[in-house]
């Protein structure tokens, strides 16, 4: 599963057996059944059921003070899962959330490993077919009401029904979810080819029955909810300001996977319009953490007294983590944009090196594959391995899957890539494509002409020479920036040519990729197959990722999956960066780092020096 969101993980350490070693009768033979605090994609998990803490975190961290944070945009609702609105921060549709708490929690300095939080025990078989969790007696919603294995079903059937696209291809191969007693909870899957599942199930957010009773699930509204989790929300003002307070009666707050977390008293996220007047008021002290995206701000824009004196520090960060997959994204459910010769041909007009040079300061690398920065991205040609996948799918993969190793057009970084051009125009002529009076034509006689839709006018400086280029080929682009609710709108409703987007990875994919590649989610709005991935071999491939049983199969197959999608040309890959940037202020602390930390630098497990 992803990320990436991105998505929340987490495993379980070394076997345990319940009475040495539970069995259960399946067919013919006997099927182990491990019953245990934490479960692992591959292998076994890091911390044993006795751990005090995890290894990252300082346990003695002082609880208190406050984090402010920016966000820009606006929201109107206090609901994540529904495919409508756009939900305050902090809220989460799948882990991190500071309302509500789910079954499992991931370690950060491990690929894929869940420990139980609301779940004091996991069990499985060896098949995964299903997965059982039993829940801690203490756990408590806000209200001081039990949270109960009924509140998991209900939460389950709600976000089936009504949530967000997304849950329907995370949990489409759950059959069942049963309460087995008040306490315990199974899930049963349609195979045991998911091996995943019995993980990712575990991360939803487990909702209160009770409060739901007489209110309208559907309905995205900003009545606060009731939740489970480390904080409440204190105030909020519509569009502009949420707060968050840490609840002093939080049932989880002394287990070890909680402790060293959740260490400020307050967090505010305060909202801006413009990332430009964000960063000075960042500057000015209103507010404290800043992920930084921009190079140029970076390289450029974080100096003056208060980093002089100290205030403000900044700082660089090495990780671990795939940096998935961002680019120039094709609609390909437009008619524009169905012919990949075009696509090819067009990410020749794309100077990244120029851009990187003048634009990024030298920051980024350029990107090439769906799963950048990662053992899972596929180089030089196939192995054996991935030809025994691929070769059955031979008659609906490009030629080039097997005989060559996908790499994006470079330039001479001038700006005007003229031999790049040369060769796109070249490939265009002997696909039928014909200039008249500047305008290029397809085979069909149509006008190739598109719109780029942006929200954010940071990435206009980077568009607009790639349009200037796409000019020299004859192709028409119109530039249009929305405000973000339009944008959201219409991504959702794929009302859009080209879009600057992408595709979180974690290191370990699964489940997500239906979401972001299968035929099925290409037809289905509000889904993140942005680009309208519809390839019979794609899917294919997509099933085989989710079904891997050990990391060598999931590497083999991811890049198998990645060789399809590189050569079907859906995007113009763009950069991304091995290091995530940071600037903070300097009563803010936080411990050494884990290899897989996210691009909020896990802030719960920061603290407010000054609350000492």
């Amino acid at each position: 599963m992803t990320g990436v969101a991105f998505c929340f993980r987490v495993f379980l350490p070394s076997r345990f057996w319940l009475c040495a070693a539970a069995i259960l009768l399946a067919g013919p033979a006997f099927a182990e059944v491990h019953r245990a605090h934490a479960i692992a994609m591959h292998g076994e998990p890091k911390y044993g059921p006795d751990f005090s803490h995890f290894d990252y975190v300082n346990p003695d961290a002082p609880k208190g003070g406050q984090l402010k944070l920016h966000v820009i945009g606006g929201f109107d609702s206090f609901m994540p899962w529904l495919p409508k609105g756009n939900s305050a921060s902090g809220i989460g549709a799948l882990g991190n959330s500071y309302l509500y708490d789910s079954l499992v929690v991931p370690s950060l300095d491990e690929p894929f490993t869940e420990y139980g939080l609301l779940a004091k025990t996991i069990e499985w078989p060896d098949d995964r077919s299903w997965v059982a969790y039993t829940l801690r007696e203490n756990a408590r919603f806000a209200d001081g009401e039990p949270i109960l294995a009924d509140d998991v079903v209900w939460t389950f059937e709600q976000l089936k029904e009504h949530g967000a696209p997304f849950y329907a291809y995370y949990y489409g191969d759950v059959t069942q979810v049963e309460a087995l007693s008040k306490r315990k909870v199974k899930f049963t899957f349609r195979s045991g080819r998911n091996p995943e599942l019995a993980m990712i199930v575990g991360q939803m957010p487990v909702l209160p029955k009770h409060y739901w009773k007489d209110k309208n699930f559907e309905n995205a509204t900003l009545v606060p909810p009731l939740g489970s989790g480390p904080y409440k929300i204190a105030s909020f003002k519509a569009g502009k300001r949420v707060v968050y307070e840490r609840r002093d009666d939080y049932w989880a707050r002394d287990l070890p996977v909680m402790r060293g977390h959740n260490n400020f008293g307050r967090i505010v996220f305060e909202y801006y319009l413009d990332d430009t007047v964000a960063l000075q008021a960042f500057k000015r002290g209103d507010y404290d953490w800043r992920f930084e995206t921009n190079a140029k701000y970076w390289a450029t824009s974080y100096t003056g007294e208060a980093f002089r004196d100290g205030t403000l520090l900044t700082e660089e960060v090495a990780h671990s983590n795939p940096a998935g997959m961002q680019g120039f994204i094709f609609n390909t459910r437009r008619p524009v944009f169905q012919d990949p010769v075009l696509r090819e041909a067009m990410a020749y007009a794309f100077d990244f090196e120029w851009s990187n040079k003048h634009l990024f300061y030298g920051e980024y690398k350029r990107t090439r594959s769906y799963f950048e920065n990662s053992d899972l991205a596929a180089s030089g040609l196939p192995d054996q391995a991935e030809l025994k996948l691929l070769e059955p799918l031979k008659k609906d993969l490009p030629a080039r899957v097997f005989t060559e190793s996908y790499q994006p057009p470079s330039s001479d970084g001038s700006g005007r890539p003229r031999d790049n051009l040369r060769h796109a125009q070249a490939m265009l002529k002997q696909a039928g494509y014909r200039i008249e009076g500047n305008q290029l034509y397809n085979p069909e006689g149509k006008p190739v002409r598109f719109e780029f839709l942006l929200y954010s006018p940071a990435f206009e400086r980077v568009v607009l020479p790639f349009t200037r280029n796409l000019k020299v080929l004859g192709i028409d682009t119109s530039v249009v920036r929305v405000d973000e609710s339009q944008y959201v709108q219409r991504l959702r409703s794929y009302d859009y040519d080209m879009v600057v987007g992408g595709w979180g990875q974690s290191p370990s994919p699964g489940n997500e990729q239906r979401d972001y590649w299968s035929s099925a989610s290409a037809k289905r709005e509000s889904s993140r197959n942005t680009a309208g991935v519809s390839n019979p071999a794609i899917d294919a491939l997509v099933e085989k990722v989710i079904s891997a049983d050990s990391r060598e199969a999931l590497v083999t197959r991811c890049h198998a999956l990645d060789r399809a999608l590189q050569w079907g040309f859906y995007v113009i890959p763009n950069w991304y960066l091995d290091h995530h940037r940071f600037a903070y202020q300097s009563r803010l602390k936080h411990p050494p780092l884990p290899p897989y930390v996210n691009v909020d630098g896990a802030l719960d497990i920061w603290w407010d020096k000054s609350a000492q």
